[in-house]
């Protein structure tokens, strides 16, 4: 049945706009049974027709030892279109630059008058020697916000698709005074730094640690059917990140506040990739919680389809080996991986691939 599942997969995993495929080349030596078993299901297999039963044939294969190069392939995914920045205008607010905008949709920004004006002043490094910054009678943060949210609703549908009615703020960096805020569907194609939180929940057994894995739900809009870690969620405005991972908690995973309180901040990821109109400047704190061997975690909002627990050295191999996991998951998890001890200095390339995790602006 397996077998026949895949066959039927084949026409929408080439037809995907994204092809969402997972990688042919399985770095990581196997006996040549296993190999062979595991790469047929890695080529055939999209990112949102998978199983858990692929997940598992493909996260028990033997190896022989850790590949790094499988992880700087998921970080990469992450951090493209470097080469384009120069595409793009600073977007700027008060003197400061607070994103940036490719040109070509600028050029749909053009027609509301009222509210987006393009100073030409090259002193923002701009390649077409002008700005984006707002109509200076928007005085407020509401009037901005405000003005510029009508925009979005009037071009959204053409161009900004999954508008979600949450707002993101809009700053320089993080902490720092909110100019405005903006509709969190746009903030990349406003190129505007976007925040989040990132938990991964672990069991410790017999000396080795297990995490909880979700499987996004199949009608989500954003990467349906892929795997997750436990919780996570965008950083809203108003709403300190402590909070917002306890919220996060309690909707994705049932986990009340009791427990979710004691989650551990341990740092961020960030990365930087365009693609199209889109600029992501994004970071995410993430946060480790260890759960008692019974807990079992339960989805309130419909945005999980399941959970597994799976030994954290099998999550490596699935992450090394597919992109079952929407793309920037895998950094926190490699992070993980990082700070537990699963990846060593003894590995090629541990170093950069450490500095890697924060390929983006981490401010």
């Amino acid at each position: 049945s397996l077998s026949n599942r895949i066959r039927t997969s084949l026409t929408s995993l080439y037809n995907s706009p994204i092809h969402p495929i997972v990688s042919e080349r399985l770095r990581i030596p196997l006996p040549s049974r296993i190999h062979s078993r595991v790469r047929y299901i890695s080529r055939t297999v999209s990112s949102s027709s998978f199983t858990w039963d692929d997940v598992f044939k493909i996260s028990q294969s033997e190896s022989v030892s850790l590949d790094l190069q499988g992880f700087f392939d998921k970080i990469r995914i992450c951090n493209r279109g470097s080469e384009k920045q120069s595409e793009f205008i600073p977007f700027v607010i008060e003197d400061q630059i607070v994103g940036y905008i490719h040109n070509g949709f600028a050029d749909h920004l053009r027609r509301f008058q009222d509210v987006f004006i393009f100073p030409q002043n090259s002193s923002y490094g701009s390649h077409f020697g002008s700005h984006v910054t707002l109509h200076p009678v928007l005085r407020t943060p509401e009037d901005k916000t405000k003005a510029v949210g009508d925009v979005v609703k009037c071009i959204g549908e053409e161009l900004i698709p999954g508008i979600r009615n949450e707002l993101y703020p809009v700053t320089s960096s993080f902490g720092t005074p909110v100019f405005f805020s903006l509709e969190r569907a746009a903030a990349p194609y406003f190129g505007i730094k976007a925040y989040g939180v990132h938990m991964n929940g672990y069991v410790e057994r017999d000396g080795q640690k297990y995490l909880w894995i979700g499987k996004r739900s199949q009608v989500k809009p954003t990467y349906p059917g892929m795997l997750d870690h436990l919780v996570a969620g965008g950083l809203p405005h108003g709403i300190p990140c402590g909070k917002n991972l306890v919220k996060e908690c309690e909707e994705e995973a049932g986990i009340p506040s009791s427990i979710s309180n004691e989650a551990i901040p341990v740092g961020a990821v960030s990365y930087m990739d365009i693609d199209g109109y889109r600029y992501k400047r994004d970071v995410l704190f993430c946060y480790d919680l260890k759960l008692r061997e019974g807990f079992i975690p339960k989805n309130q909002d419909g945005e999980v389809e399941s959970f597994k627990l799976i030994a954290a050295t099998h999550v490596a191999n699935v992450i090394q080996k597919t992109q079952f996991f929407k793309p920037n998951c895998n950094l926190v998890i490699i992070d993980f991986l990082f700070r537990h001890g699963y990846i060593r200095p003894e590995d090629f390339g541990y170093l950069k691939l450490l500095q890697s995790l924060r390929s983006g602006d981490c401010s």
